[in-house]
């Protein structure tokens, strides 16, 4: 919203700095965004009288002014201008001036002539001929107004105003205009605020005898208000109407169409004028669009209607579409003779709805969807007509048609000072109270608090201590400290997912986010099956694109993306890792959210192993304990013999592996890629106790190494658990430091090398206990087919 500050000073006198007036507002609850002062580009712009016109000696095209601009002496300006004459009063600017958009003007020659400034156009001082319609376009601006050699220019035109650009919330309507925001600065600054009361004479004879009005649905319309103008003469504005409309960023257009902005900005009410004689019946009615009905509206487009959409109709066709915009015919032409005024007031919900689906949202319907005041119609269409007497545009015919359905109760809040104090920290007197909430035109009756009709946001107590607080001013509230105690920590989820940072990052991995929206053409890069659970995705309504038009089921796809843009840039070494989330449908309800550790890695030495010691060091630090990993060939995704399935106690944690080839040749990967996708609610599921001191041991330990013969597709997982069940309590330890095949390892063999760690808390072992353990161990994986190798 746009305010000029003359406006307001027609509702209250401020003497204050631009500046001053934008803080002042902005800490009383209405924020000021900046503003602008009209004419601040022109520098050196002033009036001029021409005294003399003379061909160019040297040119056929220009000519030689001499002017009066109010110095000692006359100033000689050399122009191509057709429409310059002796006495003409134009804008004149003089050398080292500067003209909007920072151009300079300076002392030159044209054609061996000195020309001591420019002659300027309307465009040049950056208005237009809608705001001085005397005006050309292609040739200088001859000046009608009342002005002197000498004058500043934006004096001379009212360029001078200053504009203050406000951001009006939602909730507060009727600020969106210039007695809203009259009524704030008035209560800011404890100004007495003058309300307007339009006054209409009236020129005889009754509306309701050529006029009559229905409305179908009072749901959608619940005030309807129309008073009807004849014998109208269409003709330009008076100069401080196009001012104002200028310095709201309003172009004029003729004194009716500016009528109806202009009462809309004052009143924040927005109006439409209908021409009668495209009235058929004399007769309008406002109801719902017929199904299939068109209408051509004022910018000229034909649009189609829906049932739904409210419009104002005449007894054979629509005329507007109610709230957003009127229909072609509806309009103010050169030949209307007779005016109808609507003031009307349409449920914000269905102009808004209108609007959208049309695509053409107006000042009208911005303000409607907001929720305008049932009671502001008689006012704004009294102003109007009052405004058409001022004006001379026309004969304002007595009566006034109000079809009102409103039924709309005052809000009645209690009036209670001691719980405001309390409530806002203060100790405010209530004689401070009641003048701040009378300047904001709230009435008092008994110990009720009755919010004016205008503010719909009022509902309960703490709205009130609100209006007394911001007027108050919010920086004059002492500061107080929140009573009671509040302590906040971590859960013991979160402080499980902070380790899993910890530990992946202390292994130099990399982390990432990416977006929870994909593709569903994802799924077929990492190779699902047409009939996969994972396909079925929770689908965006109304996704930015196809790229973005489902939550993800896995983050595999999200990892691989990113992986193959490090690639294609030629990173020849990524370490990567997400804890990311995966969504899963559940019909109706919310779906269900699964977080999942998601590392990925390719180049610099990357093989299985290394991605199974990343995932190891990882579950150590989370203190997973007992868990296994089985081979696993029938995942699409990854390389059917290089990857395995995590498990605990038969649940499955995740998996690891080499992605398939054939998959990482869909991200255009030319190299091995290793990723692990761990569910972090399994993992959490099977972490462990807390883990306590254990004092150093006092006993040593003893080593020993076995190597056995076993078939190539025995696991070493299967081995190791085999050790250390036989081992028992005595075991500290079993790691795998050597597999061999070679020309003394008979085909389809593996020679597997073991170094087992003995050590008991009790006392130093013995030979025979540790020779007893060994024995176990070999007949353990005998059983498993694994002999020793001599």
């Amino acid at each position: 919203m746009n305010l000029s500050m003359k406006w307001l000073s027609d509702f209250i006198e401020i003497n204050v700095s631009p500046r001053e007036f934008a803080e002042a507002m902005t800490m009383s609850g209405s924020k000021v965004e900046g503003y602008t002062i009209e004419g601040s580009e022109l520098d050196r712009v002033v009036v001029g009288k021409i005294l003399s016109v003379e061909k160019h000696p040297n040119a056929d095209s220009l000519v030689i002014c001499m002017l009066e601009v109010g110095e000692a002496a006359p100033v000689q300006i050399v122009t191509g201008a057709k429409n310059v004459f002796p006495g003409a009063m134009v804008p004149v600017a003089l050398a080292g001036s500067t003209l909007p958009g920072g151009v300079k003007i300076k002392k030159g020659k044209l054609r061996g002539v000195e020309s001591c400034g420019m002659l300027c156009s309307v465009a040049e001082l950056g208005v237009t001929v809608h705001d001085f319609p005397y005006a050309i376009e292609d040739g200088i601006f001859i000046l009608e107004e009342e002005c002197a050699p000498g004058q500043d220019i934006r004096e001379a035109i009212g360029l001078n105003d200053t504009c203050v650009e406000f951001e009006i919330t939602s909730n507060r309507p009727d600020c969106l205009s210039v007695l809203g925001l009259a009524r704030e600065a008035a209560a800011t600054f404890g100004k007495p605020f003058q309300e307007p009361k339009p006054a209409v004479k009236g020129a005889g004879g009754d509306i309701r005898d050529t006029l009559s009005v229905e409305v179908q649905t009072p749901a959608l319309c619940p005030r309807y208000v129309a008073r009807m103008v004849k014998n109208v003469k269409i003709e330009p504005s008076p100069r401080w109407m196009r001012e104002r409309l200028r310095a709201s960023g309003v172009r004029p257009i003729n004194n009716l169409v500016d009528i109806t902005n202009y009462v809309m900005l004052e009143y924040g009410q927005p109006m439409h004028a209908f021409d009668f004689q495209y009235v058929e019946g004399g007769k309008i009615v406002v109801r719902c669009a017929q199904p299939g009905e068109k209408i051509m509206t004022l910018d000229g487009i034909e649009r189609a209607l829906s049932p739904e959409m409210l419009v104002i109709a005449d007894e054979k066709k629509p005329s507007a579409v109610a709230g957003v915009m009127g229909g072609e015919f509806s309009g103010i032409m050169d030949d209307t003779r007779t005016v109808v005024f609507e003031s009307a007031c349409f449920a914000g919900a269905s102009v808004r709805k209108t609007a959208k689906k049309l695509g053409m949202r107006t000042e009208s319907s911005a303000r409607f969807e907001k929720g305008l005041d049932p009671m502001g119609t008689i006012p704004a269409v009294q102003r109007a007509c009052e405004l058409v007497e001022l004006l001379g545009a026309g004969e304002v015919v007595d009566g006034m048609i109000d079809v009102d359905n409103s039924c709309k109760e005052p809000v009645r809040v209690r009036f209670e000072p001691e719980w405001t104090n309390r409530f806002l920290g203060l100790s405010l007197g209530e004689d401070e109270m009641r003048r701040i909430l009378a300047s904001l035109s709230f009435r008092f009756e008994g110990e009720d608090v009755i919010a004016p009709s205008f503010r719909s946001d009022i509902e309960h107590k703490a709205d009130i201590a609100e209006e007394i607080a911001r007027i108050y001013g919010y920086n004059n509230i002492p500061s107080t400290l929140f009573k009671g105690h509040a302590e906040g920590k971590y859960t013991e989820k979160q402080k499980f997912v902070r380790a899993a940072n910890t530990a992946l990052l202390a292994q130099g991995i990399s982390e990432i986010m990416t977006y929870s929206f994909i593709s569903p053409k994802y799924y077929d890069k990492i190779g699902l099956a047409a009939d996969s659970a994972l396909r079925d995705s929770v689908t965006i309504r109304n996704p930015l694109g196809e790229d973005t038009s489902v939550m993800r089921t896995t983050t595999i796809p999200s990892m691989l993306e990113v992986l193959a843009r490090n690639y294609n840039n030629r990173n020849a070494s990524v370490r990567l890792y997400e804890i990311g989330t995966q969504y899963r449908p559940q019909g109706d309800k919310l779906p269900v959210e699964n977080d999942t550790i998601t590392v990925g890695m390719y180049g610099g030495g990357c093989d299985f192993f290394a991605l199974k010691g990343v995932v190891e060091v990882l579950l150590d630090a989370l203190n997973v304990p007992g868990w296994e990993i089985h081979a696993e060939s029938g995942n699409p995704t990854f390389h059917p013999g290089r990857c395995g399935v995590l498990s605990a106690d038969g649940e499955t944690l995740g998996v690891i592996g080499q992605i398939h080839p054939r998959i990482a040749g869909n991200y255009e990967i030319d190299t091995p890629v290793y990723l692990a996708n761990l569910s972090v609610d399994a993992l959490f599921a099977h972490r462990g106790a807390e883990k306590s001191y254990r004092p150093l041991p006092k006993y040593p330990a003893t080593n020993r190494d076995i190597a056995v013969l076993c078939d190539e597709d025995l696991p070493v997982g299967e081995m190791e658990k085999a050790i250390s069940a036989a081992c028992g309590k005595i075991l500290e330890r079993v790691e795998l430091f050597d597999i061999y095949r070679g020309e003394q390892i008979p085909q389809g063999k593996k020679s597997v090398a073991f170094n087992i760690v003995m050590r008991s808390a009790e006392a130093t072992l013995t030979d025979e206990e540790i020779e007893a353990a060994v024995k176990r161990v070999l007949k353990a994986l005998e059983k498993l087919g694994a002999a020793l190798r001599m």
